[in-house]
């Protein structure tokens, strides 16, 4: 079994927090090149080059970053044990490493983590946003918890990972209401050249709401597509176009954004899933989202939607 120097890995993670190693070395009270030869020692003990020379000063790499977070909650969770073991609180909140897919509407990812951040025991949350197949690739490293996506992850992934769905939402058309006035008649044919702004080619909305559009013979006149869902709305609060987004954040929409509700349709819905490198979840950030996605988020709308579709019940004559 090979050990870690946790020594060498001390002076490094004090070098890259201290910002140099003339500041480390006063830092650790150590002369600067038992510093650097300490930190030269540690890289060749694991075959990679953690900092760059840039003059007078030290630039870390990107296998020097991964390195780093991790030497960050070595340092962290042994300053942890020493406060249990003294019996003092460890004020230390658990982090919860989040990837967003860009197509994910931001109402929906504050929604979800907010119970986290919120909750009786906070946790501290860090987001990160991308391609939903760079964020996947992120949860091998353990560079991230969780990923927030619209869709699962793909079968063919390098990485072994679980997608857990969330819950699901029809879909609404929001417009200014001057704008939302002239459309709600005749919904949906009133789409029909209406100015539009849609999601990327590419996103699974944009391919369900594309097969809906065709299947009605409805031509919008597209003037924006965008990759990130708030830029989109943002484009949208100014009244110009109408835009989609899920019913399950209607009125969130509607509040933030100025605007109101055009239509809605089942027919497009929404899927949201948190991809994880465990099959069952255990971190208390993903159970806190996966337990607001089931009884709060989602579940409201799909009471809601059930009570539309439901059929009233034939009258039966007295006897």
């Amino acid at each position: 079994m090979e050990w870690l120097n946790y020594h060498h890995l001390l002076y490094f993670w004090t070098v890259v927090r201290e910002g140099s190693i003339s500041k480390a070395a006063v830092h650790l009270r150590l002369a600067q090149p038992t510093v650097s030869a300490q930190v030269r020692q540690f890289e060749h003990a694991l075959g990679e080059t953690l900092l760059e020379r840039r003059g007078r000063q030290v630039a870390v790499t990107e296998v020097g970053r991964l390195v780093y977070r991790y030497a960050d909650e070595i340092f962290g969770l042994g300053r942890e044990l020493q406060e249990t073991l003294k019996g003092r609180p460890t004020g230390r909140a658990p982090r919860l490493r989040v990837g967003v897919a860009n197509a994910v509407p931001k109402l929906i990812v504050y929604r979800l983590l907010r119970p986290a951040i919120e909750g009786e025991t906070p946790i501290h949350v860090m987001c990160h946003e991308g391609q939903p197949e760079v964020l996947v690739a992120q949860l091998a490293t353990h560079t991230l918890d969780v990923v927030i996506s619209d869709m699962p992850a793909p079968a063919n992934a390098n990485v072994k990972v679980f997608s857990h769905l969330l819950g699901e939402s029809d879909t609404s058309f929001f417009a200014t209401p001057e704008l939302a006035r002239r459309l709600k008649r005749g919904f949906p044919q009133s789409l029909h050249q209406a100015p539009m702004l849609l999601p990327m080619p590419a996103t699974e909305l944009r391919r369900t709401l594309d097969q809906w559009f065709q299947s009605l013979r409805i031509l919008p006149a597209i003037v924006g597509e965008f990759e990130d869902s708030a830029l989109l709305k943002a484009f949208g609060e100014s009244g110009r176009a109408v835009f989609p987004a899920p019913s399950a954040i209607a009125p969130e929409v509607c509040r933030h954004y100025g605007v109101t509700v055009v239509g809605e349709t089942p027919a497009v819905r929404e899927r949201y899933y948190a991809i994880s490198a465990e099959r069952r979840v255990t971190h208390p950030g993903v159970v806190a989202l996966s337990a607001t996605a089931r009884v709060d988020l989602f579940a409201a709308h799909h009471a809601a939607s059930a009570r539309r579709t439901q059929r009233p019940r034939a009258r039966t004559k007295a006897s």
